[in-house]
């Protein structure tokens, strides 16, 4: 069934940080922070995948999602919702069902061998693709995505994420300059608000994320010396 009628967008926000708080897909840590595939270090971690083991939050943050794209992207925007490997695929295939659209996925790399193909799934020339992952750093992954779908023939005018850092500069201007408009849920400034509301952490841990995500690049050049 299509969602029609939702909570505001603060709301969601606010809904969706407490589901990830709820479920432990968010973890801070001051003493011994996460190291980034950047290879920057950082006291705050986010799992999206753990929602797919959770049916009833799940089932609500994709109604958030789809109700999101309808209302910010349009209700007749797309003829095909596609999924970034891996994190995307559940995701995608959750929100076409509820949209009635087909769906695809897209690889991070042809497989090579047989088709060599980036793109599983029925997508053809004029279709208007949407690409869902599970959150987005800095857009990077993105972009490659988008150019695979752009690639078919097809066009790629956003993408819908879950999560979204929301700290890094530029990542919504890189994504417009492509062409991409970023939909999503929640922050990590609407976790940390959520994470003081519960007081889910001890203040000297919610005061070192918050230095964090206010300087992520002097934060932790400050732990690499």
């Amino acid at each position: 069934m299509i969602p029609s009628s939702y909570p505001t967008k603060d709301e969601i926000a606010r809904l969706a940080a407490g589901m990830l708080l709820e479920i432990g897909a968010i973890t801070f840590n001051a003493e011994t922070p996460f190291t980034h595939a950047s290879g920057k270090q950082a006291p705050t971690y986010v799992d999206c995948r753990k929602l797919i083991s959770f049916p009833r939050i799940r089932s609500t943050l994709m109604d958030f999602l789809t109700v999101t794209i309808m209302r910010e992207a349009g209700f007749e925007a797309f003829d095909n919702i596609a999924g970034g490997e891996t994190a995307g695929i559940p995701f995608a295939a959750l929100v076409a069902e509820r949209m009635a659209l087909p769906m695809t996925y897209v690889r991070k790399k042809p497989k090579g061998y047989g088709k060599n193909a980036r793109i599983e799934g029925v997508m053809t020339e004029g279709q208007r693709v949407l690409l869902v992952e599970d959150l987005t750093t800095d857009g990077g992954s993105k972009l490659s995505f988008v150019d695979a779908i752009r690639e078919t023939g097809a066009t790629c005018s956003a993408t819908a994420v879950i999560f979204y850092y929301g700290i890094f500069e530029g990542v919504e201007k890189s994504l417009s300059d492509h062409g991409v408009q970023l939909l999503h849920l929640c922050t990590w400034w609407d976790v940390l608000e959520e994470a003081k509301k519960r007081k889910a952490y001890d203040s000297a841990t919610l005061d070192e994320v918050e230095a964090y995500l206010r300087d992520p690049a002097g934060w932790s050049a400050a732990r690499a010396k």
